[in-house]
């Protein structure tokens, strides 16, 4: 659940939008984060998978987060997991073929009879929303041969995998599970309804769409095409497409029918390496390669997230020094919506990791400054900034930004002529002092070394 007081303080802080994790039974019950999915009818309502409540609570206390952030005007996306199912009820003998694991399209193994975890019946829910039930003919293929207990990538006889999905592995169709086969019309009829049935519960405002590297590009187009047009609502949808490669994204957003944003994945991993550069990174190409430059409108901008953090299979953490840098890389520019992640925001106790400093201060500055004309100033190997001019519609708004990933330095900038003879201070705190503005609207500009320095004019 979300406390009332929790939500106003996330107003508070400037956000718009918050994503909620998978809030439908995974295959541990509990101790499932949501990502290994069992029922997606059962929302933390029924006994089974040796728990009622999921990892984040009960059906009752999940849709009262819902409302408290919508009260307070805070959009509410639904993580969206339907790429595969774990944790089947019942065994069935199917027969498959067995696939390499670096290359899904290369048959190593004739056909044979595998026992296979493939029959979902939902004992614990007893048909309650939905009497659907899947079975192996669901599924392209899955990872698991009980009869033998041994791993492989298995492909069922008469299936194929997805023919449109990521080039890795040369068919990256089967990602973990009892893959779903989206050629079936049982199964995208059985996902139409689901998908009302969700939407019907919980009015989330947007989606958050796990995996899609490995489901057929076109899917999404259709389902959610469909949500749209039936519910009359806008459902906006970001992707996760995890590929540092730019030309992978903008191939499935063309191909996708460009109906969700994705986050941005070649700019998180341009902070990556810049971070770990020992000032040796080129700040000026920064922007090179990314979403944000190419395909603002479609970029959600991200520091780190839950598969990035300490400890996951992705992990590709940034350096703490960095993470202000990145923070104001994302917050303060006018490209691509920027996401905040929980464990910066509120720390990652486990990991001894706590809340990230400035970052409240940065949302402030976003909430309060980042308004108008955008004017970069990427001109340098190490030392880089930009300005924005504000509007009159926003008092005080306007501000510049520098930042360095090596030595300190300074940089003349237009912040427009509105603010000539005005005194501009360091929301941040980080350089002492103040820059008047020039009759110009200019002024110089200062950062310490591997910093970052946002610019305001001094509140009276």
């Amino acid at each position: 659940s979300l406390p009332p007081e929790q939500a106003a303080a996330l107003k508070e802080l400037g956000i718009t939008d918050v994503w909620l994790p998978p809030a439908f039974k995974g295959t541990g019950g509990a101790e499932d984060v949501g990502y290994g999915v069992y029922d997606t009818y059962d929302l933390g309502e029924f006994s089974q998978k040796g728990s009622v409540a999921t990892k984040y609570g009960t059906r009752e206390e999940y849709l009262e987060a819902v409302r408290a952030l919508q009260a307070q005007g805070i959009a509410v996306y639904a993580d969206i997991v339907l790429n595969h199912r774990m944790g089947a009820d019942e065994k069935e003998w199917v027969a498959a073929t067995e696939d390499r694991r670096d290359n899904r399209e290369e048959e190593i193994a004739g056909i044979r009879q595998i026992e296979a975890w493939t029959r979902f019946t939902f004992p614990g829910r007893n048909g309650t929303y939905s009497d659907f039930t899947w079975s192996w003919k669901h599924f392209d293929g899955t990872d698991w041969d009980d009869s033998q207990k041994r791993n492989g990538i298995f492909l069922f006889e008469g299936k194929e995998w997805d023919s449109e999905t990521d080039t890795e592995n040369v068919n990256y169709d089967y990602l973990m599970g009892a893959d779903l086969d989206f050629s079936e019309p049982e199964v995208l009829e059985e996902l139409d309804r689901w998908g009302q049935w969700y939407y019907d519960t919980v009015h989330m405002d947007g989606f958050r769409l796990d995996a899609v590297k490995h489901i057929d590009f076109r899917f999404f187009d259709r389902w959610l095409s469909r949500l749209r047009e039936h519910n009359k609502a806008a459902l906006p949808a970001v992707g996760e497409y995890w590929s540092p490669e730019e030309k992978r994204l903008l191939n499935y957003l063309d191909i996708s029918g460009s109906c969700m944003a994705l986050f941005d994945v070649p700019l998180h991993f341009h902070m990556k390496e810049a971070s770990g550069c020992d000032g040796r990174y080129d700040m000026r190409r920064f922007f090179e390669g990314t979403l944000a430059k190419d395909r603002p409108e479609q970029a959600v901008t991200f520091v780190d997230n839950h598969d990035t953090q300490p400890g996951q299979a992705l992990e590709s953490w940034i350096p703490a020094w960095f993470r202000p840098l990145a923070y104001a890389m994302i917050l303060l520019r006018q490209e691509g919506l920027p996401c905040v992640f929980y464990g910066d925001l509120y720390g990652i106790p486990h990991d001894g990791i706590a809340p990230l400093k400035g970052l409240p201060l940065l949302l402030r500055a976003r909430a309060e400054r980042a308004y108008g004309t955008q004017h970069d100033y990427f001109d340098h190997e190490n030392i880089v900034g930009w300005t924005r001019e504000g509007t009159e519609e926003v008092p005080n708004s306007g501000l510049a930004v520098l930042l360095s990933d090596g030595p300190g330095g300074v940089k003349r900038m237009y912040v427009g002529t509105r603010f000539a003879g005005c005194e501009f201070s360091d929301l941040l705190g980080n350089c002492p002092g103040t820059v008047r503005i020039e009759a110009d609207g200019c002024g110089v500009f200062r950062t310490e070394g591997g910093a970052v320095s946002v610019w305001g004019i001094c509140e009276m």
